[in-house]
């Protein structure tokens, strides 16, 4: 059917809005599985108030569902543990400025 790598690269087209990284590389997808035809994220948000929440979640339903033979998506938000900048993928962190050299 398909990997939790495959899930990964599709993931990595969904974007906050308010910052120029897509979800992955921010470190905001903690979990995938796959059951079947049912596919679950488990990921956070830069921070609990972030208003792009419901926004992101609706984007991953809809590019997951967009998948040959998914008929599920789940999207489940926790926080913990809590998102921090150290997260970030080392592309991620270049792409916002914040190497550390």
């Amino acid at each position: 059917m398909y990997s939790e790598e495959e899930i990964y690269e599709v993931l990595r087209e969904c974007y906050d809005p308010e910052i120029p990284v897509n979800i992955v590389d921010l470190g905001l997808v903690y979990r995938v599985a796959v059951e079947g035809a049912v596919i679950t994220v488990e990921m956070t948000l830069t921070a609990p108030g972030c208003s792009m929440g419901a926004m992101i979640t609706s984007e991953i339903q809809d590019k997951l569902l967009g998948i040959p033979g998914c008929e599920e998506a789940n999207v489940e938000l926790v926080w913990d543990p809590p998102w921090t900048p150290h997260m970030m993928s080392p592309v991620a962190r270049k792409t916002l400025g914040l190497d550390d050299h």
